[in-house]
């Protein structure tokens, strides 16, 4: 079987059409690195380290919190973004594999767009059709 689909080896999708998509897998495979971490490792600690030349003020506390909240503002849109991507592929990756065994019910392919009751009722019967699987 061949594969409709066309991804980079850096993980972005070759023909990438949003700016946003590109920025977004870009910032969160780079701030998933060791060398972010030992980043913002460091820059608490200069700025740890120059409370005594600042006398502790608060411009001093100011700058340290201004900068987190604006950093973490930011990374929540693009995580999400992230996330709500992954989520998709995996559950296109699923649904291929729900369509593809032939004693699966095809229907399960599109749950995601049930409501909540229709969940639970889809799970009740899937688990019962399991019980009654591995009691045969």
């Amino acid at each position: 079987m061949r594969s409709m689909l066309n991804a980079g080896s850096n993980g972005v999708p070759a023909n990438a059409s949003s700016w946003f998509g590109v920025l977004a897998s870009k910032t969160a495979t780079l701030s998933g690195k060791p060398a972010a971490f030992l980043m913002a490792v460091a820059v608490v600690a200069v700025w740890g380290i120059t409370g005594p030349i600042f006398k502790y003020s608060d411009t001093w506390q100011l700058v340290i919190n201004t900068g987190t909240t604006i950093i973490t503002f930011l990374m929540v849109f693009l995580i999400q973004h992230t996330q709500n991507r992954d989520t998709l592929a995996l559950q296109l990756k699923l649904d291929e594999l729900i369509v593809a065994t032939n004693t699966a019910d095809n229907e399960v392919a599109a749950i995601e767009e049930k409501t909540d009751e229709q969940l639970e009722i889809a799970k009740e019967g899937l688990r019962r059709r399991a019980a009654a699987d591995s009691a045969n």
